[in-house]
């Protein structure tokens, strides 16, 4: 059989409805600067889709210092891998001011945080160790652990009391196989905006011998009296072995860090292969990130004002009645009923009628019945833009209750399918 045969047949729960997504409910593109509102389709939409915790992406100082390090030295700067031709002082000094921040003795960049994680789970897990992990964890932990041949223990979302019965397993096992335990979990999980239970998870080591990893991608810059994550948000920061983050988030950038022990970081600098053959990360990026760290160091009103948006918007929905699940960090899930029909009538009408333009998640990420309009909160949202979408949710509620949403997918170039 030929191995493309199978595309003709099924392209996924979501690609089969490729035809008609393509542009608009998939890769859609934002138009102008990067900021609270933007151009979709040539028309201004309140934003609320765009990981900018901070509100870096289009800061001054930060577009400044883009610029200035593109002009100096190019995109090529510096040519290969770091250990090979690819090193600089700015690279060690990012490294460096990382590993400070976040209270650990050294700290490694990534070109990209997905990459980075797939491959720091590779390079630690060999076929005779044991890996435990929460079931809610990010697709780039799940792949990384598709790669490797050790064993592998689910446990329930951030419920402690069934990882110790998956390290009870894992403790077993290793026994067996003479390898070592690993526990993966997530700082802020991306979805339901839950923070992980790291502290609790980290107390178990007094009964089980293990090392713990948290990919804190939406913690670090948020959580905490600084922004140094969840470590410092919970008071666990030694506890944690391996500090996982990317600079996508608050850091409005590319590419992304591990924070740890130095012998733990020499290890894999020698042996994480997506470093070792890859060439390093370009300059400009690094210097663009120096300057990023400290404007997020240096200025504590750009995470109050994320705090003050998060809270307004979290506060807004739930007094009018939404269910936000049992988020206490900026992630911010409306969880409503519903089926992929109600959803694209939904982001449809919600771009057309309110624009309102905000990120939908349907089945097969979550069970099938449920939908969920996933809003990111950032620093540069204003009090109006906050108003005017709590107004349109209520709207949309109503419509949806009375089932005024045609189950079919709405035509994107026609009128709005609900009247507004």
């Amino acid at each position: 059989m030929d191995i493309f045969a199978k595309f003709e047949k099924r392209l996924g729960p979501i690609g089969d409805y490729a035809e008609q997504a393509p542009g608009y409910f998939a890769f859609p593109k934002l138009e102008g600067e990067i900021a609270n509102r933007m151009k979709f389709r040539g028309k201004e939409k309140i934003v609320w889709s765009l990981n900018n915790y901070l509100g870096l992406a289009n800061h001054p100082e930060v577009r400044k210092a883009d610029a200035e390090a593109a002009a100096a030295f190019g995109l090529a700067t510096p040519m290969g891998a770091r250990m090979m031709s690819g090193n600089s002082d700015n690279h060690e000094k990012l490294e460096k001011q990382l590993a400070e921040f976040i209270g650990k003795e050294d700290a490694m960049l990534f070109n990209y945080g997905y990459q980075g994680m797939v491959s720091a789970i590779d390079s630690l897990c060999g076929r005779h160790d044991v890996v435990v992990y929460d079931a809610e964890s990010h697709a780039c932990i799940i792949d990384g652990l598709r790669l490797i041949p050790s064993h592998r223990y689910v446990y329930k979302h951030n419920d402690v009391e069934d990882c110790e019965k998956q390290l009870q397993r894992a403790t077993k096992m290793a026994a067996e196989t003479g390898g070592g335990v690993l526990v993966i979990t997530e700082g802020v999980f991306g979805m339901s905006g839950n923070q992980g239970r790291i502290k609790e998870i980290a107390a178990l080591k007094s009964k089980y011998e293990f090392r713990l990893f948290v990919d804190d991608a939406h913690g670090f810059g948020t959580m905490g009296k600084t922004g140094a994550g969840i470590g410092e948000e919970q008071d666990c920061i030694n506890e944690i072995d391996i500090y996982f983050s990317t600079f996508a988030k608050s850091m409005a950038s590319i590419g992304g860090f591990l924070a740890a022990d130095k012998k733990i970081l020499t290890y894999l600098r020698y042996n994480m292969r997506s470093q070792v053959f890859a060439k390093s990360l370009p300059m400009p990026i690094v210097v663009g990130n120096l300057k990023r760290l400290e404007l997020l160091r240096t200025h504590p009103e750009l995470r109050e004002k994320l705090w003050h948006n998060v809270n307004r918007l979290q506060n807004g929905l739930k007094e009018r009645g939404f269910n936000i699940g049992t988020t206490n960090t900026p992630v911010t899930p409306v969880v409503m009923a519903g089926g992929l029909f109600d959803a694209t009538q939904l982001i449809f009408d919600m771009r057309e009628n309110y624009n309102i333009f905000c990120s939908v998640v349907v089945y097969p990420v979550v069970p099938k019945g449920v939908i969920i309009l996933r809003l990111i909160p950032t620093a540069a949202h204003t009090d109006e833009d906050i108003d005017l979408t709590l107004s349109a949710f209520s709207a949309l509620r109503e419509k949806l209750e009375k089932k005024m949403y045609p189950q079919e997918m709405p035509s994107i170039n026609g009128p709005a399918a609900v009247p507004a």
